[in-house]
């Protein structure tokens, strides 16, 4: 599972969850792939807390200390929300 694309992961959670709200599966089925699901969600769970992470280190100011900055695509502009943390 670790190599599983965050995007693929989230195509499959979403299939999971429309096979088990159809309710045609049996008990051990369920289960089965509930946990399948469990184990998906706790995979793309770790791949956006990493990307946080990153995204944190890249609004760090030369001083270290994080800004939030605003951000909109394709304006390429983003200003200081002035809530620096």
């Amino acid at each position: 599972m670790a190599g599983v694309k965050f995007e693929q992961a989230m195509a499959r959670l979403e299939a999971i969850v429309a096979e088990l709200e159809k309710g045609d599966l049996s008990l051990d089925e369920s289960l089965k792939i509930f946990e399948e699901g469990v184990r998906l969600s706790k995979n793309c769970l770790k791949v956006l807390e990493e990307a946080e992470r990153k995204i944190e280190v890249l609004v760090q100011d030369k001083n270290g200390k994080k800004q939030l900055r605003a951000f909109s695509f394709g304006s390429g502009d983003s200003r200081d929300s002035g809530l620096g943390s």
